[in-house]
Parts: structure tokens; C-alpha cells; sequence
């Protein structure tokens, strides 16, 4: 069950969208189609959600948004340079004008010290415009920093359709 409060949000943000006539991509990792879902939860989401990439694994970040290896074997995968990779392969493969990227560390595990669980960079990227990269750190267990994390995600793209 997807959230109240990220259901609000998804609407919001395709009723932007579909006023200015932009679609919508997505690139998640941490998150695994929690944003693609929450977005597609809404009914008519269809004409401005244009696809979304779940990709977990680094291969698939490299095979699916053409992600360097060389940029995540020198900055790791939750890093801002691969979420910024990220967003711009998502248009890049897509008809869409605006997409997200989030990889991050939800937990419990995973974490590190100069990366630790909370950790999550959220990329968002406009055709003709930056790419711009937040970095957050977000508190509690696994399904909050994904939903934080979804939140994020979605307050960046609407800022961008502004």
C-alpha cells in the first residue's frame, strides 16, 4: 500500500505535467519501483508516465541507462555522478521530458561509514536544462527511507516542472 501522503504528491505532480504536456521517466534503485509505482497508482497516470527503469543491480544500471562501470567502480554506485547518469540515461532512452533518479542505501544493512543507511542521492533531469542532484540522509527503518526517499523524488520533479 502506497502512502497517502506520496499518493497526493504523484497526482500533483502528472496534473503539472499534463497542463505543460511533459512525460515522465523514472531510474530507481534503493526505491525498486516505489516511485514508477506510486505514480502509476494514480488512474490516467498513463499519458504522462512514459516508462520507468528498476535498476537494483550495477549491470543493470550500465545495460538499461548506460551508466559507465567506469563511473561506479570510481564513485561507487550511491554516489551523486551515478544518480546524475542515471537521470540523463532515463531520457536519454525515453520519449520523456523530465525524469528521477534515486540510489541510495535503505538498510538495514549495506551501510558504511562514509556511506551510511539513510544515504540517498535523487537526481532529477529536464530536457534542455541541468541535471540536478540532491544528496539526502534520511532516518528510520528500510520502508521509511524508501518512502522518504519517494517523497523526495517527487518534490524535485515537480520543482523542475515550475
Amino acid at each position: 500500500m502506497i502512502d497517502d501522503r506520496l499518493l497526493e504528491a504523484s497526482e500533483a505532480l502528472l496534473a503539472q505535467c499534463r497542463a505543460k504536456g511533459m512525460k515522465i521517466a523514472t531510474a530507481e534503485s534503493c526505491t525498486g519501483g516505489l516511485l514508477s509505482g506510486a505514480l502509476t497508482a494514480i488512474p490516467g497516470s498513463s499519458d504522462v508516465f512514459e516508462r520507468g527503469f528498476a535498476t537494483y543491480s550495477n549491470e543493470a544500471k550500465t545495460e538499461c541507462l548506460g551508466v559507465p562501470m567506469t563511473l561506479i567502480a570510481a564513485h561507487g554506485a550511491v554516489s551523486a555522478e551515478v544518480a546524475r547518469a542515471m537521470a540523463d540515461g532515463a531520457l536519454a532512452r525515453s520519449a520523456a521530458q523530465l525524469s528521477a533518479a534515486v540510489t541510495g542505501v535503505a538498510g538495514p544493512g549495506g551501510g558504511g561509514e562514509t556511506k551510511p543507511v539513510g544515504l540517498v542521492f535523487i537526481a532529477g533531469a529536464r530536457r534542455g536544462a541541468m541535471t540536478v542532484v540532491e544528496r539526502h540522509v534520511f532516518s528510520g527503518d528500510r520502508a521509511a527511507i524508501r518512502e522518504s526517499s519517494v517523497a523526495a523524488a517527487l518534490a524535485l520533479m515537480s520543482r523542475q516542472v515550475s
